[in-house]
């Protein structure tokens, strides 16, 4: 095993650029991401088993993905949603949810993406699109990456390694860049893109937890004719359930736990660290 390669840093450009060479080369990229970190790499089928075997995770689970802020919409096939809810609130609590922060929304699959990046769920072919939200600058290293690979999507998973792997309860994802690196060393082509001040970072999301992002699904709308709509929240990650409820009760829609979001995740604990 190769020495490690120093950390590149997201506030560098020209560490971006690096770094979105890697990934269309194949390597695998963790990536700043608001206020933690992800694992990001190419789409393609190959890629995808190579870090769900990383991670210790059966080979063909099914994968997120993410792409550039604008891009988003684009992820979804909005003629398969329901007629009970209207587009125009979805897409609207969308944009207030991505505005805000890192989040994630579960929905009707863009025909295009392939079948390991989607997943059928009550008899509609869904995908999960995972983003740091707009303010973030892993936003124009999303965009450097697209461009080089030639897509418009890439794959995206948790920094962590699968409790499956570690035997552990929960295997929260990571926060601190070394901590990340230390996990995956095992991999010879790991590119770390860092925060420059991992503090700053998550000061700079007083209203999130630094774990995995909250998971809100809109295939399905819950209830026979219930109004407000009812979404599902799949996982609840680093935005509280209430928080988002707060953003869709101006827009007509209710906001529920979903059967497998009845316990938060955790946050990663690390030994000596200040939080």
């Amino acid at each position: 095993m190769k020495a490690p390669m120093p950390h590149l840093y997201m506030d560098r450009p020209d560490d971006v650029a690096v770094a979105a060479r890697a990934l269309a080369g194949g390597a695998v990229v963790a990536a700043a991401f608001a206020n933690f970190y992800v694992i990001v790499t190419r789409p393609d089928v190959a890629t995808v088993r190579r870090v769900n075997l990383a991670k210790g995770r059966p080979v063909d689970q099914v994968g997120s993905i993410t792409t550039a802020i604008g891009r988003i919409p684009g992820m979804f096939d909005w003629t398969r949603i329901s007629p009970r809810l209207p587009v125009g609130r979805v897409r609207a609590l969308m944009d207030a949810l991505y505005g805000a922060g890192p989040f994630g929304f579960r929905g009707p699959a863009a025909e295009r993406l392939p079948e390991h990046l989607t997943q059928v769920d009550q008899g509609l072919r869904t995908t999960q699109v995972i983003a740091p939200g707009l303010t973030c600058p892993s936003n124009a290293f999303f965009e450097r990456a697209l461009a080089e690979t030639g897509s418009d999507h890439l794959y995206i998973t948790s920094a962590n390694r699968s409790r499956h792997l570690t035997g552990a309860a929960e295997e929260p994802a990571h926060w601190k860049a070394d901590g990340l690196a230390a996990d995956f060393a095992h991999l010879d082509d790991l590119v770390v893109l860092a925060h420059r001040d991992e503090v700053a970072a998550r000061a700079a999301y007083p209203g999130y937890l630094t774990t995995s992002v909250t998971l809100l699904s809109f295939h399905a709308p819950e209830g026979e004719l219930e109004e407000p709509p009812v979404l599902t929240v799949d996982r609840h990650g680093s935005l509280h359930l209430d928080e988002v409820r707060r953003a869709a009760a101006p827009l007509g829609l209710q906001v529920r736990l979903g059967g497998t979001a009845g316990q938060r995740l955790q946050v990663r604990g690390y030994a000596g660290a200040l939080v």
